[in-house]
């Protein structure tokens, strides 16, 4: 009877736990999944010490808020041209020039950090340069996972490239904000600059798959040809519109800075910036049960609706450890949402318009916190710093009601009977039969 009692825990484990058969089965995935680990840690030391430095400078709950909205424009337009490019050059080449950009950014804000009057043009100048090259190189990035792995393991690549997300987002902030506080933002930056060297390196031995001969060049006319694809199926823009939906009201990391002082906690500025990525790793070390998931659109509706109540929860809490942990909640709701968005996107979506539905990704998971913090300041300007998260968190609600409502393609979606599922699951398992 007992040895029963531990089969029956040790399948519910396996069930809810996080699996690793796309790290097992695929050596290019690893190398990706390693490079991505410790480029996301250095870049969760900028994303803290930025907002950081510029309230240091300014004590403005909008100068704060802007950093966010000067991303925007240079993050729109290479998003959809970096979607161009994934699907016509060579995806290797465009990461590595991009990486490799990145890593000069960064090192722009450490010889500003290091100046006896440290510019403030700066931070909106590289920070919005940083935007557009990381939008020209996520696409191509992205692209890539449906290549690397499985067809089956697509929805747990998904879950690992979450995980590798949360695990920066939870070390980068706590240290970025030990080091900014003992060694000075510029330090913050400094590590980041190290860790993208390590990146390029792990990136180089990838061996990328090889272009289709018949791949459209770069053009609008390409731009156009994704846009239309992605407009005549409702499954994928409701996996955009609910997000950016959700995002742009519930989205407040502008108003850490100032929510640690409020709380009598100034040092606690890193505790609140790793709260949802500690519940995003929760989320993601369990996310074994949605596999047996098979509406997803209707999971996307409901965790980004959890998303909202957390953040409005939040804004009312007395404690640093109440806010942390509606923030925590917040942060694995969003994972959740994000794991069967990108189960959508990766199991339904064609090899050769692969990129370009990438670049539209990317819009709609970076522009919605972008504006969100750009919303998050002004509110607080207007009302505090509480108001800002309490009204976000509801109005996130709603807007995803009304999108549920909206979208009931989206919302009926099954993979198990989805036409673009189907044929895309009979395309991959017949080029890897053949």
């Amino acid at each position: 009877m007992p040895e029963k009692s531990d089969r029956s825990l040790g399948g519910l484990l396996r069930r809810v736990g996080m699996d690793l058969g796309p790290l097992r089965d695929s050596r290019d995935f690893r190398l990706l999944f390693a490079s991505g680990a410790i480029t996301m840690f250095g870049t969760f030391l900028t994303l803290v010490a930025l907002p950081l430095q510029m309230k240091q400078l300014t004590d403005s709950y909008v100068a704060v808020g802007l950093v966010n909205a000067a991303e925007f424009v240079p993050m729109v337009l290479c998003g959809l041209w970096g979607g161009a490019i994934a699907d016509a050059l060579d995806r290797r080449k465009i990461i590595l020039y991009t990486e490799a950009g990145l890593c000069l950014t960064t090192v722009a804000l450490t010889v500003n950090a290091l100046l006896p009057r440290p510019q403030i043009w700066v931070l909106y100048v590289v920070g919005a340069l940083s935007a557009g090259l990381g939008s020209l190189q996520r696409p191509s990035l992205e692209a890539l996972l449906p290549r690397v792995v499985r067809h089956d393991q697509v929805g747990a690549a998904a879950a690992l490239s979450g995980f590798r997300w949360t695990l920066g987002a939870i070390v980068g902030p706590a240290l970025s904000g030990l080091i900014a506080a003992v060694f000075g933002v510029a330090a913050a930056y400094g590590v980041d600059v190290a860790t993208f060297l390590v990146s390029m390196a792990l990136l180089w031995m990838v061996r990328m798959p090889a272009q289709s001969k018949d791949a459209p060049p770069a053009s609008i006319a390409a731009l156009v040809e994704g846009v239309r694809y992605a407009v005549r199926r409702p499954d994928l823009m409701g996996t955009y519109l609910v997000d950016i939906a959700a995002m742009v009201f519930a989205s407040c990391t502008a108003l850490y800075p100032f929510l640690a002082g409020e709380l009598g906690s100034p040092q606690a500025i890193g505790l609140l910036f790793s709260a949802t990525a500690v519940g995003s790793l929760v989320a993601s070390t369990t996310s074994g049960w949605t596999a047996r998931v098979h509406r997803h659109g209707l999971g996307v509706i409901v965790a980004a609706a959890v998303c909202g109540v957390a953040v409005a929860a939040a804004s009312v809490m007395p404690t640093v450890w109440g806010v942390f942990a509606f923030l925590a909640l917040a942060g694995a709701a969003d994972m959740i949402s994000g794991i069967f968005r990108s189960t959508i996107w990766n199991q339904t979506i064609p090899d050769e318009l692969r990129g370009r539905l990438a670049g539209i990704e990317l819009l709609s998971y970076t522009s919605g916190p972008m504006l969100g913090n750009a919303r998050a300041g002004m509110m607080a300007q207007l009302g505090g710093t509480r108001f800002s998260m309490g009204v976000g968190g509801l109005l996130c609600v709603g807007a995803v009601a009304a999108m549920a409502a909206l979208l009931s393609d989206f919302r009926r979606y099954d993979a198990r009977t989805d036409e673009h599922a189907v044929r895309e699951r009979a395309r991959r398992t017949a080029v890897a039969e053949a």
